[in-house]
């Protein structure tokens, strides 16, 4: 049966990670048993039945608006590698995260398969402009359920209803003051304009992967070790999500220091069930954050820390707070959003690249842009904003067994809307199959990876202090 033709204009939302070089999200299934590159082939060809986002490109129309569509696209990649040790995906998942992702021809999504007859790394990369990390772990089990029993069907899920000025919550708005200046922002930038194609993307990519020195430090807890430190944060009345927070805050104060930059703390929430439609487990991009400053006290135990801030953080979770910066972007132009990574990135472009003149003039030009960048001191790329950024996807409730394949654990890395270098350390988290996975992620070129190492261990000792085993 041939698919109706699927299309809908790129949200301002989604447009600010257009373009973007180092907006991608990985989630990392470990699987046991054996898996073909066939098996996942068909594994993927369902998913897209299921999934709308796993079927379209992105095309652009005469007035330079970009759309989604269902037409001409492209397969997707699936890439088999020999699995030679078991940190082997981290160099995998390192390279093909670099690669440019091909928007106008194929879905902005790859998986690669770091492959033994034994047990296998399922890496599925996306770009944030169709996804958050909740839909990868969604898409994760869908394609365990479809490996474990090709002959599955597909229950195939609605068209996502994305995030719009007509999906937004009843109560959250944008204030007199706050559309005054939006306003302004979007008319000197219609004086302003400038857009950017492919070309200019491809090249801002090589440009950014000459520079960033992205790392990560995986941290696999067991399956007793996660209990124990649920069963903990219960007794000592925090949310796992809130020792995990103060733990990854508290220790890059401890081993750098304290600052005003890493006080400033980032916690992510899903917004999916906030909205009047309801996203569910659809793909796309359904986050928002809350932010505060939070100093870790010394004088005081981890557990009385994570308690202050277990109390600072649950307040901010309302609707007000986590669509702050979202229904702004939905007011924005979508090519001024757009153009903040080129102003950022734009100076990086060696004089080699086809579109240097392009970029690095308007890297240095001052516009409307350039002024909002300087104003919340995002301008430069050497400059820490932000000290720790976490997501956690929580507890995925999925089956550990698919027919013959076992799903060990997931691992999850964020990605980001910010280049990497200008936040301390992104903590990405997932509870799967019983398993407490974390990855830190930060960029070397800020902290070097001996500093790293000593918060982790700084962190996982807040965290691991008392339970009965250490990893």
């Amino acid at each position: 049966m041939k698919q109706e033709i699927y299309e809908r204009r790129v949200t301002p939302l989604e447009r600010f990670f257009s373009w973007s070089p180092y907006s991608t999200v990985t989630v990392v299934a470990r699987i046991k048993g054996d898996i073909s590159e066939q098996m996942l082939t068909e594994a993927v060809k369902k998913a897209q039945l299921r999934h709308t986002n796993l079927r379209v490109r992105i095309k652009e129309d005469e007035e330079r608006n970009l759309w989604f569509t269902s037409e001409g696209v492209k397969e997707i990649p699936i890439l088999v590698v020999t699995r030679e040790s078991d940190d082997h995906w981290m160099t995998v998942q390192d390279e093909e995260s670099k690669k440019p992702f091909e928007f106008d021809e194929r879905p902005a999504i790859r998986f690669i398969l770091v492959h033994s007859p034994d047990v296998s790394e399922m890496i599925i990369l996306c770009h944030h402009i169709i996804c958050d990390g909740l839909s990868l772990a969604y898409l994760a089990r869908d394609l365990m359920a479809y490996l474990g029993d090709p002959e599955e069907d597909v229950e195939i899920l609605p068209d996502p209803a994305p995030i719009d000025l007509d999906n937004l919550p009843k109560d959250v708005s944008l204030n007199p003051v706050a559309k005054f200046f939006v306003n302004r922002i979007n008319k000197r930038w219609r004086k302003e304009r400038i857009h950017f194609d492919k070309e200019d993307y491809r090249n801002l990519s090589e440009a950014y992967w000459m520079k960033a020195r992205h790392q990560i430090i995986s941290i696999e807890l067991s399956e007793s070790q996660t209990t124990s430190l649920v069963k903990r944060c219960k007794e000592e009345g925090v949310t796992v999500n809130s020792a995990l927070t103060t733990a990854f805050v508290g220790a890059p104060q401890n081993v750098q220091g304290r600052s005003k930059e890493l006080s400033s703390t980032a916690i992510a929430g899903n917004l999916r069930d906030r909205l009047l439609r309801p996203a569910g487990e659809e793909m796309g991009y359904f986050a928002g954050a809350v932010t505060l400053d939070y100093s870790y006290d010394e004088r005081k135990g981890f557990w009385d820390n994570a308690r202050r801030l277990n109390r600072k953080a649950q307040p901010l979770y309302t609707n007000k707070n986590l669509f702050k910066e979202g229904v702004v972007w939905c007011h924005l132009e979508p090519g001024y959003l757009e153009a903040m990574n080129f102003k950022k990135l734009g100076g990086l472009v060696p004089t080699h690249l086809p579109r240097y003149e392009k970029l690095s003039a308007f890297s240095e030009r001052d516009d409307v842009v350039s002024s909002i960048l300087k104003r919340e001191k995002m301008e430069s790329l050497d400059k820490i904003f932000m000290g720790t950024a976490v997501t956690n996807l929580t507890r995925m409730g999925f089956p550990r067994e698919y027919g013959d394949l076992k799903l060990d654990r997931l691992i999850f890395i964020p990605g980001g809307a910010f280049p990497l270098s200008n936040v301390n350390l992104v903590l990405g988290a997932v509870t799967c199959s019983g398993r407490l996975s974390l990855i830190v992620e930060y960029d070397e070129g800020v902290i070097n990876t001996d500093t790293m190492t000593k918060i982790r261990d700084k962190a996982m000792g807040f965290l691991l202090d008392g339970l009965p085993q250490h990893l």
